[in-house]
């Protein structure tokens, strides 16, 4: 089939839910030969992480997350706050999560978190020399300690229970393409 056969036409849109967080909508659409359905899609924010690197080690947050019900160790990130310039949003919450600021930030890449379901963007983006400010500013919901690890050892224990975050997968892997540039 050529592309043009595989695009769908979406007819109506109804918001199912609506959250702090995201919403639910209900698509109907049809496909260029006829069929027609429903179809679930999520809308939210975009989401930003940063790889903040310090020397032999990655700067890493540990928090409890809520859905899992249970402690991961990550990339600092968060969601991109209106029209917020995605390198902004990551500059923002490296200095709110780790009280740093970096000396130079560059952005790795952009993808799809899931395009089945979302319809939102996931940048990332690397942080290397960091100026320690001395102060976190955190939400008052957040609860979280930063700490260095080596390189190594996120990269050999990627997928453990305590790096189980499938977001920072991908930004492992855009880490792992720009280093081999």
């Amino acid at each position: 089939m050529r592309d043009e056969e595989l695009k769908w036409t979406v007819l109506e849109t109804g918001t199912l839910l609506h959250t702090p967080v995201f919403d639910v909508l209900a698509q109907k659409e049809a496909a260029p030969a006829g069929p027609e359905g429903t179809y679930i899609a999520m809308t939210a924010p975009d989401w930003v992480m940063v790889i903040p690197v310090l020397g032999e080690g990655f700067l890493l947050v540990r928090q409890w997350r809520h859905a899992a019900r249970g402690l991961t160790t990550e990339f600092p990130g968060g969601v991109v706050d209106g029209d917020e310039d995605p390198a902004l949003a990551a500059a923002r919450e490296l200095a709110e999560e780790t009280g740093f600021r970096a000396g130079k930030l560059t952005h790795l890449g952009s993808v799809s978190p899931n395009p089945a379901l979302f319809a939102n963007r996931f940048h990332c983006y690397l942080a290397e020399e960091l100026i320690p400010t001395g102060t976190q500013h955190l939400d008052a919901d957040e609860l979280l300690r930063y700490e260095r690890r080596p390189i190594r050892e996120v990269l050999a224990d990627y997928g453990s229970p305590e790096y189980s975050h499938a977001l920072m997968g991908t930004a492992l892997a855009f880490y792992l393409r720009n280093r081999l540039r």
